[in-house]
């Protein structure tokens, strides 16, 4: 049987941790329904309620469309551009959460406890067999580990190294690991050159994948 599935997505720590990972690896991140610049961050494909393809099998044990797919995000905004940022990732498919925050530096701890006790709400109420969670945070162990008691699998989706953002000890916590890393410089394409730009032809985007 089929196990069904819940997306959980830390947008804060992807989105920092993902505009990092594009300009470490020359990847051109454009403004609109996919990213603005620490707001948001996801990627052209695949569509959040839509198993990602993986070549070592382990997401063909998921059900092909997950139940409901959470984005928790905060921004330094007024209300008017939150919710904008909310009707945005609605349409690409998300279930939006967004905080106001006060200091841009520091990170919202509304994103943390919504997406613990949304988390915890649909584990307890058997709504999901496995979580997906994207982030690469360690704080969210003890989440991890009390998900897992109650019966269910948690899956961590994030970039596979630490200097990319993961916390060992979250990778280890899990039940599955998957890397994104691939997935999302496939989704974005190069920085264009001065010599890409003269010709005419940029260089094609990495088509291995994991997913």
């Amino acid at each position: 049987m089929l196990r069904r599935w819940m997306l959980f997505v830390d947008g804060e720590n992807l989105t920092f941790r993902g505009q990092k990972f594009a300009t470490n690896n020359n990847l051109a991140l454009k403004a609109g329904d996919y990213w603005k610049e620490d707001c948001f961050l996801w990627m052209p494909n695949p569509r959040p309620l839509k198993r990602p393809h993986c070549i070592t099998g382990e997401v063909e044990a998921l059900e092909p469309d997950g139940i409901r797919a959470y984005y928790y995000a905060s921004l330094q905004a007024d209300h008017p551009e939150i919710n904008e940022t909310e009707k945005t990732l609605r349409r690409v498919g998300f279930a939006p959460k967004v905080f106001k925050k006060e200091d841009k530096q520091k990170k919202s701890k509304g994103v943390d406890i919504a997406l613990t006790t949304d988390m915890l709400t649909h584990a307890f109420q058997d709504h999901f067999d496995v979580a997906i969670l994207i982030s690469g945070d360690a704080d969210y162990c003890p989440l991890v580990n009390r998900v897992k008691s109650l019966g269910k699998q948690v899956w961590v989706w994030f970039f596979s190294q630490k200097e990319d953002g993961l916390g060992p000890e979250l990778w280890k916590a899990s039940d599955v690991f998957l890397p994104i890393d691939s997935l999302f410089a496939s989704a974005w394409p190069p920085v264009a050159t001065s010599t890409s730009i003269s010709s005419g032809s940029t260089r094609p985007a990495q088509t291995e994948d994991r997913f």
